[in-house]
């Protein structure tokens, strides 16, 4: 995902689930491809730091995507994202969890 008007539309428009390290914005999709964007800001760290941060995210995420609901997500980091990048893992994992959940009951 990189148009401005995805992510907007991704953020407004679908479910949120939150966790302490990151916050996950969702919302279905008609047909495959399912598409991620991150979204790290300066609160994270420095540049390297929030490559970092990215480059993690992008690799669990990858790993959490299935062909068989196809969605649009938003992965927003938090601060604490890069002072306990231990935890990030679970965070997602658990948000992505949740917002699969959240996906199929809504309307």
């Amino acid at each position: 995902m990189r148009a401005s008007w995805e992510f907007r539309d991704t953020m407004r428009h679908g479910v949120r689930a939150a966790r302490p390290t990151l916050v996950l914005h969702a919302r279905s999709l008609e047909s495959p491809p399912s598409r991620v964007g991150f979204v790290v800001s300066r609160a994270v760290g420095g540049a390297v730091v929030r490559n970092r941060v990215k480059r993690r995210l992008r690799h669990l995420a990858a790993s959490q995507l299935d062909d068989a609901m196809p969605v649009s997500v938003v992965v927003r980091a938090l601060p604490a994202a890069s002072r306990e990048p231990e935890r990030l893992a679970d965070d997602l994992v658990g948000a992505w969890s949740t917002m699969r959940r959240r996906l199929q009951v809504s309307p």
